[in-house]
């Protein structure tokens, strides 16, 4: 695998955006309203990392294991990724070019809603020529189910290595990552692209997700920065 970033490359920031529920919680709202104050959050995110030139963004969206949580928080979720799929005009004119991994949509076990899987292709496909930062979002994605994918597709062509692994990925041309920001106060990096975070800074932040700008943002900047300085 190759190193993390110099300090005159573009970065790879990765978040796991938590605390929505907390957040929500504290100002005696339902959690519905927290989720969607994330998805304003992430939105704001993805302008102030294209404008300090971040070259990629990868957000834990909806992991494997958050099918778990009430059909009611479920679908708010999904609806909420609908629009942030949708904000096509925003992402261009902001030339940022939409990715995603997960569990593939014709693969057993995939449970991505069609409706979901439209939304990622055609922002896929209306994002595809742009030249600025990549925001890749992971969703229906979990981290061991990954690699166990990638190991089992390596031993299928040859011998079982970090470079055959590698290249199983769900994105192989997604670089390490350099920083990786967890908030909510949580100090832990649960499921969440365990193989591209292999020499990763961590920066943990008391900061709820919806809370989560460029303050913040800067301070995760300057501690990647500090990792290869």
């Amino acid at each position: 695998m190759a190193t993390p970033s110099s300090p005159q490359q573009a970065l790879h920031v990765a978040c796991i955006m938590d605390g929505n529920g907390r957040w929500a919680r504290r100002r005696g709202l339902p959690r519905t309203a927290g989720h969607t104050a994330g998805e304003e959050a992430l939105a704001t995110v993805v302008r102030e990392a294209s404008a300090r030139g971040i070259g990629w963004l990868t957000v834990f969206g909806f992991s494997t294991e958050n099918w778990v949580r009430p059909p009611s928080e479920v679908r708010h979720i999904l609806g909420l990724h609908r629009k942030l799929f949708g904000r096509i005009d925003e992402l261009n004119a902001n030339n940022v070019r939409v990715n995603w991994i997960g569990r593939p949509f014709d693969e057993p076990g995939s449970r991505t809603p069609t409706t979901v899987q439209k939304a990622i292709r055609q922002a896929i496909a209306d994002t595809r020529n742009n030249t600025g930062m990549v925001l890749t979002v992971a969703f229906d994605y979990g981290s061991r189910a990954e690699i166990a994918r990638a190991a089992s597709r390596a031993g299928e062509s040859g011998d079982v290595n970090v470079e055959a692994i590698s290249r199983q990925l769900y994105d192989p041309s997604l670089p390490p990552v350099d920083v990786l920001v967890r908030t909510s106060g949580e100090t832990r990096v649960s499921n969440f692209l365990l193989w591209q975070s292999a020499g990763a800074r961590i920066y943990f932040t008391e900061c709820s997700w919806p809370d989560f700008g460029g303050r913040e943002l800067d301070e995760a900047i300057s501690l990647a920065r500090s990792s290869v300085s």
